[in-house]
């Protein structure tokens, strides 16, 4: 792993377990395990460390459209399937700019307007019916809030709706798109 890399997760592990404001630069390098002087060789300022998890998060987000896109079920099924906490990559990132977007960061929310238009026009091309595509696009952004209300998204919640109890509805939505 690149000292970039490092730095990006610690400052990604930060912001997730205590929020915008505990996020300097120090901490930050402590967490990585490089001096401030590291920090500052990859990134000048806190605004860059949070244009870096941005970046991170566009590339996660095309590896996840094109992998939407080739599913073998659809872009539909697979939006609804992978809308659960898994502690990837992707959801650890996704998280974590959703929190700076909430501080009101311009950046963050642009990226994840930019995440949910690239999925969104997977399902249409898909559907073809809008309100159809917005409906399967909210279940899978349920999942996912409900998920994080929970205070662990990784733990399974007595009585919560699953990914696999939703396909049926989503097939049924799809099948009345086509008509």
């Amino acid at each position: 792993m690149s000292a970039r890399d490092a730095l990006l997760d610690a400052y990604r592990a930060i912001l997730l377990a205590d929020g915008q404001r505990a996020t300097t630069l120090s901490a930050v390098a402590a967490r990585a395990g490089v001096s401030k002087g590291g920090l500052l060789y990859h990134f000048a300022s806190k605004e860059a460390l949070a244009e870096g998890l941005i970046e991170r998060l566009d590339e996660l987000i095309a590896e996840d459209a094109a992998a939407m896109s080739a599913a073998e079920d659809g872009p539909s099924r697979y939006y609804i399937r992978t809308s659960v906490w898994t502690d990837c990559d992707l959801d650890r990132t996704l998280v974590a700019v959703a929190q700076l977007a909430q501080e009101s960061h311009r950046g963050a929310r642009e990226a994840m307007e930019r995440a949910r238009r690239q999925w969104l026009e997977l399902i249409r091309d898909e559907v073809a019916e809008e309100a159809t595509a917005q409906a399967i696009l909210l279940i899978g952004d349920g999942l996912y809030f409900d998920a994080a209300l929970s205070g662990d998204p990784g733990a399974a919640r007595e009585g919560a709706v699953t990914a696999a109890g939703l396909l049926p509805i989503v097939d049924r939505l799809l099948a009345a798109a086509r008509g």
